[in-house]
């Protein structure tokens, strides 16, 4: 069979499709700071905390669907997930008040789980060959990227013509679309064989005592504070600190006029960073060691974060930053989904993986709280910046001890 073909089949396709459209959504709630607290009143971690919800409900969920797919099918599990999606949104749109919004972001948390990483790689990595299995996982990744480079921008774009609520209803109906996709998607049937006659709880208990797997949890923390943070805040964070757009220089020239636009534009050019970035981990996982990949990839935030924080913030270095972290943005996913799969097995990938990825999600959570908690009470986003260079440094460290081999009795 031919590699291409056998690489890029309908699994594949279709879970890009779902992922782009699920990430593109979600990557656009940081625009929505200003316009909200500006139309409420409010100060700024009351919609920080709505996002830090939807990240934290995201985590909570995702093992929870990993298994509803393991127990009632993956097609199910995405319409499930979709129609949740797209009735936090709905509900989302007639919200008033800070409570509100924040309760409603638990069904677009559980949403975004429902049609993300946990179910979507899952799928992706049984239906692939152990020999495309990094790549395969890398592509599914960056759509999500790509996703995010459209998301944050056409948002920016609606918003000009149209109310935020509005907004809000118009993603609820593209998340329901997504389902359109679901009969295109052939899924590939569970292996059973004899190496899979452990169940869940013996696979789970293996596991959870298994001290790699405790460093590949506490390693995906500062993965979620930093990416929750920069999607969360940084439109705003560019909008109020950034230098002026010069008339007549290169960004007013493409038609970049307001900081405003460049933060959005910042948020688009991480996500044509990271395809880049994602498909080289997909490529290099598949020839040497991920956990040495991922240490690397975190030691690299963290001087990137740490230098543009030191530097003078102007224009030139908001784009400079955004497509250099762009390239290390989710370049960790392939690698750890990969991980697990290949420590644990593919039977309960999407739980174990499930497991793994609520701890990116608290770090989420506390990337996005803090820096609206931590905005209001000193004005600026100074200490939210340095937390992010530390846990990544912390990353960087508890990755390198991981025992990558196979564990025993688990099937591949």
């Amino acid at each position: 069979m031919d590699h291409k073909a056998a690489l890029f089949n309908p699994v594949l396709i279709m879970g890009c499709v779902i992922i782009l459209i699920s990430f593109g959504i979600r990557a656009s709630y940081g625009v929505f700071q200003i316009p909200i607290a500006e139309e409420f009143g409010w100060l700024r971690t009351e919609f920080s905390l709505a996002i830090a919800i939807q990240n934290l409900a995201w985590g909570v969920g995702q093992p929870i669907f990993g298994a509803l797919a393991e127990k009632i099918g993956d097609r199910r599990a995405i319409v499930v997930g979709a129609v949740v999606y797209a009735l936090g949104l709905v509900l989302s749109s007639q919200a008033v008040t800070p409570f509100a919004h924040q309760a409603y972001s638990w069904l677009v948390g559980f949403g975004i789980a429902g049609t993300g990483f946990g179910v979507i790689l899952a799928v992706v990595a049984r239906a692939a060959s152990d020999e495309h299995r990094s790549m395969a996982l890398a592509i599914v990744t960056a759509a999500g990227s790509g996703g995010q480079v459209v998301g944050a921008p056409v948002a920016e774009w609606m918003l000009g013509f149209l109310s935020w609520q509005q907004v809000f209803l118009v993603f609820a109906a593209a998340i329901l679309s997504m389902i359109l996709t679901l009969p295109f998607m052939r899924l590939p049937a569970r292996r059973e064989t004899a190496k899979t006659v452990e169940n869940m709880g013996e696979i789970l208990n293996k596991a959870l005592r298994d001290p790699s797997y405790a460093l590949i949890f506490m390693g995906f923390f500062s993965c979620g504070y930093q990416l929750g943070f920069i999607t969360a805040h940084f439109p705003a964070f560019v909008t109020e600190l950034c230098g002026p757009i010069l008339p007549g220089g290169m960004l007013h020239t493409i038609g970049i006029t307001t900081t405003s636009a460049l933060g959005a534009i910042a948020i688009s050019l991480i996500g044509v960073a990271n395809i880049v970035g994602t498909l080289m981990a997909g490529w290099a996982g598949n020839r040497f060691s991920k956990k040495y990949l991922l240490a690397g990839i975190y030691a690299a935030r963290t001087v990137v974060a740490g230098a543009f924080i030191l530097l003078p913030i102007t224009p030139l270095s908001v784009i400079l930053f955004s497509v250099v972290m762009g390239t290390l943005w989710l370049a960790t996913v392939p690698l750890t989904s990969g991980l697990v799969a290949q420590i644990y097995g593919l039977r309960y990938m999407g739980t174990l993986y499930g497991i793994v990825f609520l701890s990116h999600q608290i770090g989420s959570f506390m990337g996005v709280w803090l820096g609206g908690r931590l905005y209001d009470l000193n004005g600026d986003y100074t200490l939210v910046w340095w937390i992010g260079v530390g846990v990544g440094a912390f990353s960087a460290i508890v990755h390198l001890p991981i025992r990558e081999r196979p564990m025993a009795g688990v099937a591949a």
